[in-house]
């Protein structure tokens, strides 16, 4: 019998294993997974109900990988199966790496989730406003698809502003990474106006890109791309795919559009509507103003007229002063012998023993006055003395700056506190009105015209829900999501052609990547 060496048995194994699973396809859950090495190497297992094989991944195989190795998921491996004789186990050398299926996906997606969702990234308190009339947008998106020309489209037609856009690829194994850099660059970009330059700070950022499936849209599930998101500075809406696509970043930004060109409708106002609102303020004001100015002017008449002359008002007191001076001579004749006739009365009582015992008498009276007054001053001299002593003894015990103090102290409590439950009052409302917004604008029925559908209106403006209300040459318009169109019926459900259009028909597109049309 032969006899080999321990190296020649295991070289002759590997050559054996490798010959006979050259490449191969091996689905299984991945198992003890705990990130890359520090050499930039993978290592764990794949397993299923009844074995398990190690797996390895090299470092330049595991840059590429479009998706990454997680603990617990089902994954299909490509590679090939050989051995390591330094422990005599045989393992697969992956290639390439896939979810098991949509559901896989799905079940990814879901974690993924969950786990940024329980670190706050997708809180409601963490969402901005959008700004009501931005001056610079930043667009983050393919530069040669057809979303960023619809995008350009109609902010032109809404309210031309300024657009930069940042070209990244919105597929592909990079395009996470890249639509994060486009996010963290554009609040990178310093605090200057827009007349400083091409490079002015965007006032809110769109991330766009075209419908496609789960896997196309991948990159924006990324969790580089939903922190970038989360930590922007600037308020960012979500455009990426249609309106029933749904990624990690629609839940991260601040605002989601179901569509890249309706993110456009909701950056910019209508500068038609505007001017239009403007000028019936405008015409609003004027009015206003020339009747208080009349409204006014016809108060101070009617006062005017109300009030009397200076003849009337003096009328009164004239009269009575001519009756007063004309009796006035003869009350002081009356008035002198009355007084005669009482010093005479008077001076008839006088005489010398009575004036002395009266003298006396008051001379008495002075005295006994003067004695209570003394009494009474002792009296007041003593309680002012136990008054002052009881004064001084509280303010050496409480001095008035420690009273001003703990009064300050307190004002200062009381202005917080009162601050605190102003803002707690205000975020309130602003919630609920934001809320209401939402609500508001997914019951609107234009959502409904965006998929193709029309409103019909007759004659009277009235919404015709039914064929057999129509009659041949019947006058009736038809309300699309872009514009409304006169029309004349020709039959029951028929329609002639449209005697005048508000919109223009919308452009043929090649439809390449992102394609919404």
């Amino acid at each position: 019998m032969t006899e080999y060496s321990v190296s020649e048995i295991s070289g002759s194994i590997k050559r054996t294993v490798e010959d006979a699973f050259g490449h191969v396809r091996i689905r299984g859950e991945i198992s003890g997974y705990r990130g890359p090495h520090s050499s930039g190497h993978a290592y764990f297992s794949l397993k299923d109900d009844r074995a398990r094989i190690e797996a390895v991944i090299w470092r330049g195989v595991f840059s590429r990988l479009k998706f990454k190795p997680e603990e617990g998921m089902e994954m299909i491996a490509t590679g090939k199966v050989t051995t390591y004789p330094g422990s005599s186990k045989y393992q697969i050398v992956i290639e390439s790496l896939e979810p098991a299926g949509a559901g896989a996906l799905m079940a990814l997606l879901e974690e993924r989730r969950k786990k940024l969702a329980a670190e706050g990234l997708f809180d409601d308190a963490r969402k901005q406003l959008l700004p009501h009339m931005p001056r610079v947008i930043g667009v983050v998106t393919s530069p040669t698809g057809a979303v960023i020309r619809d995008i350009l489209h109609r902010i032109g037609d809404r309210f031309p502003v300024h657009v930069m856009v940042w070209p990244v690829r919105v597929q592909g194994e990079t395009s996470g990474d890249e639509v994060a850099a486009a996010i963290n660059g554009f609040n990178a970009i310093s605090m200057a106006g827009p007349d400083s330059g091409p490079l002015a700070r965007p006032d809110v950022l769109i991330v766009a890109r075209g419908g496609g499936s789960l896997e196309d849209l991948w990159g924006f599930n990324d969790e580089a791309v939903v922190r970038a998101a989360a930590d922007s500075d600037i308020p960012l809406i979500s455009a990426v795919g249609h309106e029933t696509d749904w990624t990690l970043l629609d839940y991260a930004a601040d605002v989601r559009a179901p569509t890249p060109t309706g993110a456009a409708e909701m950056a910019v106002p209508v500068k038609a509507e505007l001017e239009a609102n403007l000028a019936a303020l405008a015409a609003r004001l004027s009015g206003a103003t020339s009747r208080s100015v009349d409204t006014n002017r016809q108060s101070l008449r009617a006062l005017a007229r109300a009030l009397p002359s200076i003849d009337a008002l003096l009328a009164l007191p004239r009269r009575r002063f001519d009756e007063a001076a004309g009796g006035l001579g003869k009350a002081l004749q009356l008035n002198t012998a009355n007084k005669r006739q009482i010093f005479e009365r008077r001076a008839a009582l006088l005489a010398p023993a009575t004036l002395q015992r009266r003298v006396m008498e008051k001379r008495q009276r002075v005295l006994e006055l003067a004695a209570q007054s003394e009494r009474h001053n002792e009296r007041l001299r003593d309680r002012l003395s136990a008054q002052l002593s009881t004064v001084v003894a509280r303010l050496t015990l409480r001095p008035a700056s420690e009273r001003i103090s703990r009064g300050r102290e307190r004002l200062a409590v009381l202005a917080r506190r009162s601050d605190e439950i102003t803002a707690l009052h205000t975020e309130r409302r602003r919630r609920k009105v934001q809320e209401a917004a939402r609500v508001l604008n997914s019951m609107s029925y234009r959502n409904v015209l965006n998929r193709g559908y029309a409103v019909v209106r007759n004659a009277g403006g009235k919404v015709v829900d039914r064929a057999t209300l129509l009659t041949s040459g019947d006058a009736v318009s038809l309300e699309f999501a872009d514009g409304k169109v006169d029309a004349v019926t020709a039959g029951s459900g028929a329609v002639k052609e449209p005697r005048k259009s508000a919109a223009k028909p919308a452009k043929k597109d090649g439809g390449g990547q992102g394609d919404l049309f």
